[in-house]
Parts: C-alpha cells; structure tokens; sequence
C-alpha cells in the first residue's frame, strides 16, 4: 500500500519599510530593507504535529542594505535563522564599480553567474540545481558584467566558497545560505562563463550557456582534484507566465585519501547536519 504524506507551508512576512538617503547620484545614497518570516508547518508523517494541528515558529530575519556615491555601489544581505538552521550568516555582500550603464565589477562575496538567474525554479524548496550548488550561489571573488539590450555575459574568478574559519586544515562550516562542498573538500580556484542571447518583444526569449572549472581541496591529501558544470539554458517570458527549462552535467573529481570513495561528496548549507547531502558521481 503507498502512503500520501502531504506538508503544507504558511508564510508570513512582515516587511521593513525601505529607507532612503539621499537626492541626487552625485551624492551619497544608502537604502535600508529587510523582512521577519513565520512558517506554519503541518507534516502528515509526523505524529505529534497530527496531534496539535501542526506548528507555528519563527523563521528568519534579514537585513538588506544598498548604498552608492558616484560610480562606486554595494550591496549586502544578512540573515538570521532559527538554531535549527545554521544562525546567523552573510547570504551576499559585495562592492561595485560601474565603468558604465552596461558594465559593471563586483567584488566580495558575489552572485555566482551559472545557469538561470536568479533562482531556477518556482517553488519554496528550490530545484535540485539549489542543493548541488548551481542555483542562487554565492561564492568569494570577482565578477565583471555586462548588460546590454541583446546580449548579456558574467566572466567572474571565484577564490573559494564562504570560508568562515580561515586554516587550509579547518572543514569549511555549513552555517551558510548557498550550498557548496564542506567535509575534508573545499571549492578554490574557480573560474565562470555565462552567456545569454535575449530575443522579442511581446514574448521574451533568454537563451545561454554557462560553465564553470574549479579545483576541489583535500584536506587529508593535501592535494586539489577538480570539478566542472556545463549548462544549457532557456528561459521565455509571455503576460504573466514564466517558463525555465535547463539542461545541467556535472561532475566533482576529488582526490581524497586511501579507502576512501572519490565518487561522493558532501554539500552543506543552513548550519545543521540534516542539511548536509552526499552526492555521487
């Protein structure tokens, strides 16, 4: 006999009203915004929720600050969750300079150009790009932009993912928002492309390649390996629908110690052990 089992989810937010300083681009400009999140969970295959008709809890807090003087900007993000899901942590931050209305360079901890922006998918749990790193990441490094009317393109090195506790010889946290390689491997030296091609008036059409090479640090070998991501991708905009479609291969090759498997990674995320996944490849 198959079991149903159903979640449901309630969000409530209250948003902050965004402050504004500031008249004129040739002076100083801050803006100041951020969101308090409840959920409401009741989970079918949980007995004690069954019981009390689920359960109402707090979620998250943010803070969301923009400033810019001249061609100089920044932009940064703090959230803190619930214990349960990893505290307090920096989802992005990063300084900008403009060279231009279509060209731009951000430094710091960056939005990672791969694949569909800004989010993959239309749903509260994100899409399996999310846990394997490939959707709303956030990594350390550089990234140049350019935005214009045809054609859109990211080129951006990226030292390592969020490190929160600086030794070679120190496991990377899991108390981060994006999802990357933590355990005895780290992410370092990685390189990204992105390309879109945009078409139409009525009916907009987002058409690109993204891909991304990097090197996966042992901390036991004291050795890199390396990891890949090749993606096709298509988005198309019409009135009010969206539709994202997105053909991904990808493979991690890390250079772990003897006995132990080099077709398994550990992604981790959100602080608590239950959000760390093994992937094989």
């Amino acid at each position: 006999m198959i079991k149903n089992y159903v979640c449901f989810t309630l969000l409530t937010a209250l948003m902050l009203p965004i402050l504004s300083f500031g008249q004129t681009k040739d002076k100083p400009k801050l803006e100041l915004g951020g969101a308090l999140r409840f959920n409401y969970v009741y989970s079918s295959w949980k007995e004690e929720q069954k019981t009390k008709g689920g359960e109402l809890g707090y979620d998250m807090f943010r803070i969301n600050a923009k400033a810019s003087y001249k061609k100089v900007f920044l932009n940064a993000e703090y959230r803190l969750y619930s214990e349960a899901f990893g505290g307090g942590f920096l989802k992005q931050g990063w300084v900008g300079y403009q060279f231009s209305e279509k060209d731009e360079l951000h430094a710091g901890l960056v939005y990672v150009p791969f694949g569909i922006k800004q989010y993959n998918s239309h749903n509260w749990f994100f899409n399996i790009t999310y846990y394997a790193g490939l959707e709303d990441d956030h990594d350390m490094g550089l990234k140049y932009l350019h935005t214009g009317t045809d054609w859109e393109y990211a080129i951006a090195f990226l030292k390592n993912a969020e490190e929160l506790n600086f030794g070679g010889d120190v496991e990377n946290d899991s108390s981060r928002y994006s999802y990357d390689v933590v355990g005895r491997n780290k992410e370092t030296n990685q390189f990204n492309i992105k390309l879109v091609r945009k078409l139409g008036a009525t009916v907009k059409h987002r058409i690109g390649f993204s891909g991304q090479y990097g090197s996966l640090y042992n901390i036991d070998t004291d050795s890199n390996g390396d990891h890949y991501a090749l993606a096709l991708h298509y988005e198309v905009d019409w009135n009010t629908w969206n539709l994202k479609t997105e053909a991904i291969t990808v493979a991690h090759n890390p250079n772990n110690e003897p006995g132990q498997s080099n077709d398994i990674i550990q992604m981790g995320a959100y602080g608590s052990l239950s959000q760390n996944y093994l992937f094989m490849f």
